[in-house]
Parts: C-alpha cells; sequence; structure tokens
C-alpha cells in the first residue's frame, strides 16, 4: 500500500533518515508508517505529499495520477 511513498522518496535519493528529518519524525516510526504497523497520521501525509510534489491519495495507493 505505501508503495508510492518509497518510490517517490526514491526518485528524490533521499534516504530514510533524511526523509524523516525532514518529517519530524524518527526513522523507527517512518520504517512502521511504510511497513503498515502504524497509520500515518494526517499532517505527516500532508508533509510528505508537499515535499513529494503529490496527492495523499497517491502516496497511499489509492490513485495512479501523481496529482490530486
Amino acid at each position: 500500500m505505501k508503495v508510492n511513498i518509497e518510490a517517490e522518496r526514491g526518485r528524490l535519493q533521499m534516504t530514510k533518515e533524511e526523509l524523516s528529518r525532514d518529517l519530524g519524525i524518527t526513522s523507527k516510526t517512518y520504517l512502521s508508517y511504510v511497513r503498515g504497523g502504524t497509520p500515518i497520521p494526517s499532517d505527516v501525509l500532508i508533509k510528505m505529499a508537499t515535499l513529494f510534489g503529490c496527492s495523499v491519495d497517491y502516496l497511499l495507493g489509492l490513485n495512479t495520477e501523481k496529482a490530486g
């Protein structure tokens, strides 16, 4: 489900640590989000979407189009 988050992180050539820092979370928390162990809070999803220049729906795999 969180495949697009990892794809966008890779597209920007960011490490998990860099993205976690930019989002204001720990690397462990980030990994829990993308593995589906913890729901991603809406404020973090919005930060990701803004950083990646795409919609939240795209990040969550609910839409195949990057734009909202």
